[in-house]
């Protein structure tokens, strides 16, 4: 029976703050990264950071590739589209509790 490589989902790799973080730093460096210059913007280690590469890399949110004896990580934003369809169906609920929050402040202000 083959073995299949488990893939973590997007809303899973993403529940870590630390992997946001990651995420925001190689999406506003718009270029690929080596570990070594990445690992420069965290307090963890340097094993820490690679293992959160390595789940954002399985839900599809970077690249990797290597180049010599390093790797180079890249964001990779497509998948975020499915978070970005969940998160739409929620926003008029979003839209009315914002809506009835300005009518409750303004009628506080009369």
């Amino acid at each position: 029976m083959p073995v299949h490589k488990i893939k973590h989902d997007i809303f899973q790799a993403i529940s870590d703050s630390s992997r946001r973080r990651l995420l925001r730093l190689l999406a506003d460096a718009d270029k690929e990264m080596p570990i070594a210059e990445i690992t420069e913007y965290f307090t963890i280690s340097r094993t820490a950071v690679n293992k959160h590469l390595h789940v954002l890399s399985e839900a599809g949110l970077v690249s990797s590739r290597r180049v010599g004896r390093e790797t180079r990580y890249k964001f990779q934003p497509t998948p975020l589209a499915e978070l970005k369809q969940w998160l739409s169906f929620f926003e008029p609920y979003w839209e009315n509790k914002l809506l009835t929050l300005k009518e409750f402040v303004e009628a506080d202000n009369e």
